[in-house]
């Protein structure tokens, strides 16, 4: 369907994109509060740190990013330089193992609270 209307429209991947976010964003905001805690811990407005904004900001547009190009590539057929491919596979694989050592780390810390008396 997709296809059919970027062809219909004569438009690129990343121009049919400009058109649809708006519409996409302005439906997800009246969804997320069903699915994510909105006030509290760990909540939209909830208690955030300065480091953690901006490290998650950045982190999720270099992701959105890489899963573009890929999704561009994927599905319409848009072509994709060996730079951008290793590109994408560098910062992805720095995402994992971020989110890795984060997890791992949250969860030594786990354990050393529950073993003091």
């Amino acid at each position: 369907w997709v296809g059919a209307k970027q062809h219909e429209l004569q438009v690129n991947s990343m121009q049919l994109l400009y058109y649809q976010a708006p519409m996409s964003s302005a439906m997800l905001l009246f969804i997320i509060p069903f699915f994510e805690p909105v006030f509290g811990e760990g909540g939209i407005f909830g208690p955030w740190t300065l480091s953690a904004v901006v490290l998650r900001y950045n982190m999720f547009g270099h992701f959105k990013f890489c899963i573009t190009l890929l999704g561009g590539c994927l599905l319409f057929k848009d072509p994709l330089s060996v730079n951008q491919g290793l590109g994408i596979l560098c910062t992805l694989f720095g995402i994992l193992a971020y989110t890795h050592f984060k997890l791992s780390e949250q969860e030594n810390n786990k354990s050393k609270l529950v073993q003091r008396p």
